[in-house]
């Protein structure tokens, strides 16, 4: 039966009393943003802390500031729901507002978080694909301080990241989008229902000053690798260029080169590889076309 197991709860009131238990408590209890995965773990006996620290109602981790040629920050226990509606995010970062709409259910994005997402560090996870194409970084907070990395570097492999103990993820910082660029994201799963991706993708493009040629791209793969998996191939295929059909193709042959998927429930390790080439193909055609309007 799903029966939760006994253990210590906490609802600390302010982010310092949450650091300060945080520390206390070390590697025997576990942090609820939204419990969206939390929980379920739980009720599965994948794990079971001794002690459970509800930081949901933290307003000190709640919001969203987004400023003209500021950039963003949206602090770790916003919840999906409120990102994926932000007007001000949907027009500055569709590719991160999209990819938020398409995880889970309403119900799920109604009480998920986005820090609760990249923490999970699920390779199959939405979000951690386009912060990365986007430039994102994971700000983390300890009684002793607080230090900043990208989101790449931050998740380590299938539910690994660099948290240590007595930390806690509290913000994310995205860069104001540069001139001529645009980023796109898109997913694969095997029906139009509530899933677990096959494979996802997010391709950030900026053009040079003529609108054509490309200066920079970066491309991140997910549920390819055990983190977030970012193409070195493809922008040594496309910087310096304008791009063609036959750059398409090769762009989607490098992705697909790059890709080191598994077999499991989803999807086979083969069909993973054609799902990669197909999103890479699409994506940055769209992220192309979308920087030159930009």
């Amino acid at each position: 039966m799903n029966i939760l197991h006994e253990f210590e709860f906490f609802k600390p009131k302010s982010k310092k009393e949450a650091l300060e238990l945080v520390k206390s408590q070390g590697s025997k209890a576990k942090v609820l943003a939204g419990g969206t995965d939390l929980i379920i773990q739980m009720k599965e006996k994948m794990i079971k802390p001794d002690a459970i620290i509800d930081i949901s109602d933290l307003e000190e981790l709640k919001g969203i500031k987004c400023k003209e040629g500021k950039g963003a920050e949206i602090l770790s226990c916003t919840k999906l729901a409120d990102i994926e509606f932000n007007a001000d995010l949907q027009k500055k970062y569709p590719a991160l507002t999209h990819a938020v709409g398409q995880l889970g259910s309403n119900q799920v994005r109604v009480m998920g978080t986005m820090g609760g997402n990249c923490c999970h560090s699920s390779p199959a996870a939405e979000t951690p694909a386009p912060l990365s194409a986007l430039g994102a970084k994971v700000v983390i907070e300890s009684v002793d301080g607080e230090r900043e990395m990208t989101i790449e570097d931050f998740i380590q492999g299938n539910r690994r990241n660099d948290l240590k103990e007595g930390e806690i993820l509290t913000k994310f910082i995205l860069p104001e989008p540069v001139k001529n660029s645009a980023c796109r994201y898109g997913h694969i799963g095997l029906r139009n229902a509530m899933e677990i991706d096959c494979a996802n993708m997010a391709v950030n493009i900026e053009l040079g000053e003529d609108k054509e040629s490309i200066k920079s791209v970066k491309l991140v793969m997910g549920s390819v690798a055990i983190r977030p998996l970012v193409s070195q191939a493809v922008p040594a295929l496309l910087v310096g260029k304008k791009l063609t059909e036959e750059l398409v193709i090769k762009a989607g042959e490098a992705a697909q080169s790059e890709a080191k998927p598994i077999s499991d429930v989803r999807a086979s390790a083969e069909y993973r590889k054609e799902v990669i080439g197909a999103l890479a193909r699409r994506l940055v055609k769209e992220a192309y076309e979308a920087a030159k309007e930009a």
